[in-house]
């Protein structure tokens, strides 16, 4: 199969997941969110566990099935990876969530600060792809 043709199943299955949790518990499928309830120890913690594990069963399942999880091997060292960590975690702190909830959610729900927040998303990762490739010598660093 394509690889464009499971990535086109994947949003689609993005899309409906983030329409489900709307529809029948009134939630936004933002991961930031999500995995900070269950970490503060929000009263619903059950959709939030299923909503984890069907995040952390969708690669293993797909290791599973055809052999390989669609994940790759890591593309920077690991103090790379730290800091990227903490500098995600830090944006979404500041910009009130996270991709899947500004870009997939928001911008469905046609929310201006959400189009503000990918719009900075999309940016400061261009920015970051550049800065790690052309400034900083390739994107093994």
């Amino acid at each position: 199969m394509h690889p464009w043709v499971l990535s086109a199943i994947g949003g689609v299955l993005i899309g409906l997941s983030a329409v489900l949790l709307m529809g029948t518990l009134g939630r936004i499928a933002g991961i930031s969110g999500i995995a900070s309830g269950l970490v503060a120890g929000a009263s619903d913690r059950g959709w939030r566990v299923a909503f984890m594990v069907g995040l952390i069963a969708g690669p293993l399942l797909l290791l599973l099935l055809r052999g390989e999880s669609g994940i790759g091997a890591p593309q920077v060292s690991l103090p790379w990876m730290a800091a990227a960590g903490l500098l995600v975690g830090f944006g979404t702190r500041l910009g009130g969530g996270c991709t899947s909830g500004h870009g997939v959610c928001g911008m469905a729900r046609l929310s201006p600060r959400s189009l503000t927040a990918t719009m900075v998303f999309m940016v400061v990762g261009v920015a970051t792809v550049f800065v790690m490739r052309h400034l900083l010598g390739g994107s093994g660093v």
